[in-house]
């Protein structure tokens, strides 16, 4: 699997998202009435409220930001690999993405983008938010206009779907499966917006989203058939906003 593909070209990525204020009560009048319509349609139990769904509003570009960009890449030197990991977060979500797009400038621009949901997700997400925020899009990430062949994306959870559109695989249970260290074990993406706006932990939070972006290159060398890195062969760089 994925013998067409070096991993060299691929840059494993991952975001962390929260609502973009504290609390519902926050919102601006307009945009009150426009995520009170939004959550009629994720109300489970008929005593579900417009301010206690709010804390999912994270998960959707139009309600939430990007305080979080991780990125990795491999490089193999002499027989020795080095898996490179750089982080862009802060609460200014335009600058954090002004800093993501040069860094992508360090590519060539047909690098593999990798994360793991990435399709559904990640990669639309960042778009959205760039456009919002007034930011062009990077040639990594254009797909209009282009063929589905065209496109240099990659999908962790759509690798391990093998064509069955039903099936849904969190990270931490495919990490599981292929007897990889558990990307979860301090919290999940729920809780990112509670230690955002709570705690303004971003520290915290920069290194749960790293351990995301280590984990799909896990995996991604698990489906190659390759062997895993080990904790020597990953070198975090300080380069916090």
């Amino acid at each position: 699997m994925l013998q067409h593909i070096s991993l060299q070209t691929v840059l494993c990525l991952d975001i962390e998202t929260v609502p973009q204020y504290p609390h519902y009560s926050d919102l601006p009048a307009e945009t009150q009435k426009q995520w009170q319509r939004k959550s009629e349609f994720l109300k489970r139990k008929e005593e579900e409220q417009n301010a206690t769904l709010y804390e999912r509003a994270g998960i959707y570009a139009e309600f939430g930001k990007i305080i979080c960009i991780s990125a990795g890449y491999l490089s193999v030197k002499n027989g020795e690999r080095k898996f490179r990991l750089h982080s862009f977060f802060g609460d200014d979500e335009r600058e954090l993405l002004v800093s993501f797009i040069s860094f992508l400038k360090e590519f060539n621009d047909d690098i593999v983008l990798c994360a793991h949901n990435g399709k559904e997700f990640d990669f639309p997400y960042l778009c959205r938010r760039m456009l919002i925020q007034g930011i062009k899009i990077p040639a990594p990430l254009q797909i209009c206009g282009k063929k589905p062949w065209e496109v240099n994306h990659l999908d962790t959870m759509e690798l391990w779907k093998f064509g069955d559109y039903k099936h849904y695989t969190p990270l931490n249970l495919l990490a599981s499966v292929f007897n990889i260290a558990n990307p979860k074990d301090d919290m999940d993406g729920s809780q990112v917006g509670e230690v955002y706006w709570k705690e303004h932990d971003l520290a915290r939070i920069e290194k749960y989203c790293i351990k995301d972006v280590v984990t799909v290159m896990q995996i991604l060398l698990r489906m190659k058939g390759e062997a895993i890195l080990a904790e020597d062969e990953i070198f975090i760089p300080v380069n916090a906003l």
